[in-house]
């Protein structure tokens, strides 16, 4: 049987957007078996314990192949990538035994990685195997990924300290500072490992992307025609998107809270599985929330521990008596619903009473609000994050921006004001009409016929 290995890097969001690809071929291709590397690391990514029994149980043609964990101390490294990279690299020999041995038994017909899993491009080049990259951000993202061996090379100053617009094939100009995160300081490790990963996209036999045609037309363009990499060739790209998660666990309180709101009244407030706030901005969007006046579902993580040690475990049990201000929870409980540390994301977003969210920007978290047709207001917080603002709002016109003010604090009066322009201004309507053509178009995407399905039937063509 023709296998297809899957090798997502660790983290919640990227195994979800890798298996969900591995669900997508399988429905339509059901020749192929699927094989997805897992690893689990001993420090905090996101739990995916259950996540991963539920879908071998559903989806008995993808199997899970755990790779050892590797014991790091978490505390001698810099940033989450740094330790995420090392992680992978160590893995290496791990994951050659793990392609030698689903060998034995079938043909490996691809191995897909995640963008931090390149050090395993050349594993699979000596076994004969192509490499196709899974690339969990948008084409715009890609589209620049591409160009930044360009731009590494007519530059010297690092991202942060340009103070320009960046100027790159397909995309609006991006304020240097607002470049993707682990590339904004040159001298720094994250910055040669990004750098790396971005000399090698081009190597690959092709490059699948979490997108539509029609979402970002001109970045697909641009690719395409091979601008985006000037000295030498592009690979195929497939845009198979969006590929996010079905529905889900609908037994959460908030749903039950949902039900009883107005249609489209409620802004729903998210940050992703690792966005944390200091406890003082926690207090400035309450006070924003409640100025507003208008209804709000709102997802509280306990804020970042000052304690080096506690950087890489789970967040405890947010105490909102302590974090929020006095009296607020009360003062807003006909209007409001403050949920601690998760809500089920897709059941709220495809709820009639969820008219906005306040999204960080993470890529999945996107595609869902696309898949929904919410509009948005973007409050990036990390990775690539800030570019995606860029994107979403000059670009795409999805998304009101949420200024940060100069100590990098969004105040509550930003909060009040830009909650009020979605809800009732004409600002809002404008990203809401954006957002309603957005969802009829992601749907004929992955449609009989849509770009989407036709562009994976290229895919596994080419396998």
């Amino acid at each position: 049987m023709a296998t297809i290995v899957l090798y997502p890097s660790p983290g919640m969001g990227h195994l979800i957007s890798m298996v969900e690809l591995g669900k997508l071929i399988i429905k339509h291709h059901p020749s192929f078996s699927i094989t997805v590397l897992t690893l689990i690391p001993s420090f905090n990514t996101g739990t995916t314990a259950t996540y991963v029994h539920h879908i071998s149980a559903t989806f008995p043609a993808i199997t899970f192949h755990h790779l050892p964990d590797i014991p790091l101390d978490p505390l001698t490294f810099p940033s989450m990538e740094t330790i995420i990279f090392e992680l992978i690299r160590r893995s290496n020999p791990n994951v050659n035994n793990a392609l030698q041995s689903v060998s034995l038994s079938s043909n490996i017909t691809a191995f897909v990685i995640d963008s931090f899993c390149t050090p395993a491009m050349s594993l699979a080049d000596d076994l004969n195997i192509p490499v196709y990259y899974f690339f969990t951000s948008g084409a715009c993202c890609l589209a620049q990924f591409f160009y930044i061996p360009t731009l590494d090379r007519t530059t010297t100053e690092s991202f942060k300290d340009m103070n320009t617009l960046i100027h790159s094939p397909g995309l609006p100009p991006i304020p240097s500072s607002d470049m993707v995160g682990p590339l904004l300081d040159r001298p720094s490790t994250h910055y040669s490992d990004f750098l790396e990963i971005c000399e090698k996209f081009p190597k690959s036999a092709g490059i699948v992307i979490n997108t539509f045609d029609s979402l970002e037309p001109k970045a697909i363009k641009a690719i395409s025609e091979g601008v985006c990499v000037p000295d030498g060739p592009t690979p195929p790209i497939y845009c198979v998107g969006p590929l996010v998660v079905a529905g889900g666990d609908g037994s959460h309180e908030c749903l039950n809270w949902l039900d009883l709101q107005p249609s489209g009244s409620v802004v729903y407030l998210c940050f992703g599985s690792l966005g944390v706030f200091s406890s003082d901005q926690l207090k400035e969007i309450a006070k924003g929330l409640e100025t507003s006046g208008h209804r709000f579902l709102w997802v509280v993580r306990s804020p970042p521990s000052n304690k080096k040690e506690d950087r890489f475990l789970p967040p405890p049990e947010p105490d909102l008596d302590v974090l929020l201000p006095e009296g607020f929870l009360d003062r807003t409980k006909d209007r409001g619903l403050v949920v601690k540390k998760w809500a089920p994301q897709v059941a709220v977003l495809n709820h009639k009473s969820v008219g906005g969210f306040v999204t960080h920007c993470g890529w999945n978290s996107v595609l869902e609000a696309v898949c929904a047709g919410v509009p948005m207001v973007a409050w990036p917080l990390y990775a690539e994050q800030r570019f995606n603002k860029v994107v979403l709002t000059d670009e795409m016109k999805l998304t009101l921006p949420m200024n940060e003010s100069d100590g990098g604090m969004v105040t509550a009066m930003e909060v009040e004001k830009r909650i009020r322009q979605l809800m009732e201004a004409d600002e809002g309507k404008d990203v809401r009409k954006v957002a309603t053509a957005k969802k009829e178009e992601a749907t004929m995407a992955l449609g009989v016929g849509g770009s989407s399905r036709v562009a994976l039937s290229k895919l596994v063509a080419t396998w």
